[in-house]
């Protein structure tokens, strides 16, 4: 019977992953998607209505091409809704992108595209979680990107602490949380009707539901589960810093020009069983800053080969490591899968990334799941982010609400 329960456990594990990470992964030709919200430090697009959020990507043909956005309406578990376009936007959508722009002065051409949203022909009608997808003039989708409304119903309240088991205690981290709404009316239902996504560092690959109110205080609902909202603490991640594509930056071992700049890394260690250090950090997100021109980037930025490598003194036969971070939404794709070098004891790879500020991590994979932190190790005192999404069916709806977000960060961790 135990392990029945395990194998039921580990297919869920793997449903619940394969359910939330359904964005798909942009051709080769597309590269630097920054999608935003009003925050500029933030890319997790979570807006009120009234606020805008703003898509940018680059083609590197650079030949000025017709694409057009779509949007579709999902559910808390990101199946797609049922609902009529009508019934969630104002206005049409499957219109064409006019806002871009040819690179200027730099050494990779590339055209830079630029969206915004609610816009002249797009608005919304619902809170709750949205898509958006980009196609080609031959209606071939490139790539698509979530974002969500709050319609801020719901105050979210949320501590980080550490695990009541000790075998967890200094490598996880629990998220206790409480959720009240404005109006101090109860939920109805709120087992059923009320569902929380949590989410660590806004990585739909780092998510935790099911989650159902442990204690009912009038209209208070209280969460104080330890390992249902326990996550793997990880560690910090490294970075890289490019803007100024001709020196050695932070992180930056040399820098030579070919055809384009080559900025080769320092090579990182395996970390695992090393002590922690504090690192200052962006969570694994990006920047796309200059200072060889005056636009942060979007049509000045140049692009240059960044050499990683990871000390390693075996191979891994059996699993595949890939540099991680939103540089491409923390896909996992060929491009960004390493390969050992035996001479060398180091696992290598090469990525094309604009001028910026830079976060990444390694990660291994093998044919059943993706370990975050075989190699970069666990430590309870790791800084990160996490949300607390809530979602709630109004009687009568078909859709489901996003009532209200919660943010905490573990720098301040409770015993």
């Amino acid at each position: 019977m135990f392990y029945k329960i395990l194998i039921a456990y580990f297919f869920s594990i793997i449903f619940v992953y394969a359910q939330f990470d359904i964005e798909v992964g942009a051709p080769s030709n597309i590269k630097s998607i920054v999608f935003k919200g009003p925050d500029e430090l933030n890319q997790f697009p979570i807006i009120f209505f009234g606020e805008s959020i703003f898509l940018e990507f680059d083609d590197l043909n650079g030949d000025e091409k017709n694409y057009y956005y779509k949007v579709s309406y999902y559910n808390h578990d990101w199946k797609k809704s049922d609902l009529f376009k009508s019934e969630y936007l104002i206005g049409l959508d499957d219109i064409r992108i006019e806002n871009y722009q040819n690179s200027f002065n730099t050494l990779q051409p590339y055209t830079h595209y630029k969206l915004e949203l609610p816009n002249s022909n797009t608005n919304f009608k619902l809170s709750g979680n949205y898509m958006i997808e980009i196609y080609d003039e031959l209606d071939k989708l490139l790539f698509s990107r979530k974002f969500l409304i709050n319609n801020d119903t719901t105050i979210v309240s949320s501590k980080v602490f550490r695990s009541r088991e000790m075998k967890y205690y200094d490598t996880h981290q629990s998220i206790h949380f409480s959720i009240n709404p404005k109006s101090n009316i109860p939920f109805r239902d709120p087992d059923k009707l009320l569902n929380v996504v949590i989410l660590k560092n806004e990585q739909w690959k780092n998510v935790k539901t099911g989650q159902k109110p442990q204690f009912i205080r009038g209209a208070r609902l209280e969460y104080s589960y330890d390992e249902k909202s326990l996550f793997e603490a990880g560690n910090e991640y490294f970075f890289f810093d490019t803007k100024d594509i001709r020196i050695n930056g932070n992180g930056i071992s040399y820098v030579n020009l070919n055809r384009l700049y080559e900025t080769y890394l320092y090579t990182n260690p395996f970390r695992k069983n090393l002590p922690y250090s504090f690192t200052s950090d962006i969570n694994g997100d990006f920047l796309i800053r200059t200072i060889q021109g005056t636009q942060l980037g979007d049509y000045e930025a140049d692009y240059s080969w960044v050499h990683f490598s990871l000390a390693m003194p075996t191979s891994i036969n059996e699993r595949e490591i890939y540099i991680y971070g939103k540089y491409n939404n923390y896909r996992l794709a060929e491009e960004n899968r390493m390969i050992y070098n035996p001479s060398l004891e180091i696992y290598e790879g090469i990525l094309l990334l604009k001028q910026g500020f830079y976060n990444y991590k390694f990660v291994e994979k093998d044919s059943e799941k993706l370990s975050m932190n075989s190699i970069s190790g666990n430590h309870a005192l790791t800084e990160n982010n996490y949300l607390i999404l809530v979602y709630y069916k109004e009687f009568g709806d078909r859709h489901d609400s996003l009532v209200g977000v919660g943010k905490t960060s573990s720098f301040e961790i409770v015993d």
